[in-house]
């Protein structure tokens, strides 16, 4: 495609993204930047998780990893529906119960102010890296199919600050507010270009007799336990995953308790949860017709690229009609720039209320603003600091890194929602620094002290584990 047109899409896109903004979020006070006053259609929330759960990352992922796993992703989404059900009736009734504008003031009424912090510097940390990480990927495509093929070239440290300027003008004055909305847009554009991509790309005459007896659409694994895919393990972590990485972060709790009430909360993660197995199914459907193409029409480049590179390099490509190239960035801009504008809240709005604890403060707005502003450089920052050590182990690391710091904060909700026992609250810290260290030493030496196994997701719940029992450790003595 040329670079002119993919920038007129994306403008045009833009235009009306912000326009959709300025019209939500216009009158938004901090309430509404915050928890968008309560007041959120269920139905609205639920779309605009979908949008949120899904990022840059996943559009270009979930189609490549076909070939090597074919449709394995799907046990782990399997294990995500019940982990919403699990945070639908656990934790919903808890955060509405006790009013929070962070989630992670739960811990502070739970146990102090030491345990809070600690939580609330977690998700900082891990939230602050996941969305660096996802802008990268989505500044990277478009240094590759724009910036670099411009008569004059953009450098990638302008593009890291484009990128994020636009993440900012789309929730700088609205918040939550304006991200259900502008989020609604996003969801509606990524599920229809999937679902086009696929239209276009099975006329253009792709053979799939006996698609469902392929490996790349084998979908569940039985026989090696010791197997990353192995239909247990993807399975169970990803219940305590999206328990962890949904239920526990202020990002996609932020939206769900902008609903009215606990059953409207509810029903959002329920049917958030089951069009998100159809989602996904799309993906995966699509990265089997996508293979099945190169395959049928002998493009050999197929077989050198890496799996996140298939379906931008044919929907760019002069593969398939103009439009599926348009609808892959439509599609790819809206799912990345979604995670994005809402990890940027989530981080203003922790940072804000749990760190600088300015929830009460008479100057908040103004607080707030500058605190926005801030997280938006750090962001640009960390994007150009990863662009610079650029290679698969720094981004796969910058994941790990990030897993392991929601498995402290899975383990401390866990004790305060199944015990009633207090603890020496000056001391979590050093729990949390000691459940990731034992974890990493374990993960590292597993498969020479366990026979071969190998920790993929499970490893949070390992760290989870080593976090409850700390706590366990630390139970004063005096309890009741």
């Amino acid at each position: 495609m040329n670079p002119l047109t993919i920038l007129l899409v994306i403008a045009c896109y833009f235009a009306l993204l912000f326009f959709i903004s300025y019209l939500a979020g216009r009158k938004a006070d901090n309430a509404g930047f915050f928890s968008g006053n309560r007041s959120s259609n269920w139905l609205l929330v639920a779309m605009s998780t979908i949008g949120a759960a899904i990022s840059g990352v996943t559009f270009v992922s979930v189609p490549g990893m076909v070939a090597t796993s074919g449709w394995a992703y799907m046990q782990m989404v399997l294990g995500f529906t019940v982990g919403q059900f699990i945070i639908a009736y656990v934790l919903i009734p808890l955060y509405y119960k006790f009013n929070l504008t962070s989630i992670y003031q739960y811990l502070q009424q739970r146990f102090g102010m030491n345990t809070y912090k600690s939580g609330a510097w977690l998700f900082f940390v891990s939230k602050m890296l996941g969305a660096s990480v996802r802008l990268f990927v989505v500044s990277e495509v478009l240094q590759l199919l724009v910036f670099d093929k411009l008569a004059m070239p953009v450098p990638f440290w302008a593009n890291a600050i484009i990128t994020v300027l636009i993440v900012y003008l789309c929730t700088f004055k609205g918040g939550v507010k304006s991200l259900i909305w502008t989020d609604l847009l996003k969801t509606c554009c990524l599920i229809l270009s999937v679902a086009l991509c696929i239209y276009f790309v099975l006329r253009a005459g792709v053979n799939i007799d006996g698609w469902t007896s392929s490996a790349m659409t084998q979908t569940f694994f039985f026989d090696n336990p010791k197997e990353g895919t192995y239909f247990w393990k993807q399975f169970l972590a990803g219940i305590f995953l999206v328990i962890a990485t949904t239920g526990l972060d202020q990002d996609l709790m932020q939206r769900t308790l902008s609903c009215k009430n606990p059953r409207e909360s509810q029903k959002n993660l329920i049917v958030g949860a089951l069009m998100q197995i159809v989602v996904i199914g799309l993906f995966l459907f699509l990265g089997f017709l996508l293979y099945s193409y190169a395959s049928q029409m002998n493009i050999a480049e197929v077989a050198n690229l890496k799996g996140d590179d298939v379906f931008p390099f044919l929907a760019t490509g002069n593969y398939f009609p103009v439009i599926v190239g348009v609808l892959f960035i439509i599609g790819f801009i809206a799912a990345a720039y979604s995670a994005a504008g809402g990890a940027l809240t989530a981080l203003t709005t922790s940072f804000t209320v749990d760190i600088l604890n300015k929830e009460k403060d008479a100057k908040l707005t103004q607080v707030r603003t500058w605190v926005h502003v801030g997280m938006a450089l750090l962001m640009a920052v960390c994007i150009y600091i990863i662009h610079l050590l650029n290679d698969d182990s720094v981004i796969q690391t910058v994941y790990k890194v990030a897993s392991y710091t929601y498995g402290p904060l899975l383990g401390m909700f866990c004790f305060g929602i199944f015990t009633k026992q207090q603890v020496r609250d000056r001391l979590i810290p050093i729990v949390v620094i000691l459940a990731p260290v034992i974890t990493w030493i374990i993960d590292v030496n597993s498969i020479e002290w366990f026979n071969g196994y190998v920790f993929s997701h499970e490893r949070l719940i390992l760290n989870a584990l080593l976090t409850f029992l700390g706590m366990v450790c630390l139970i004063k003595k005096n309890n009741k």
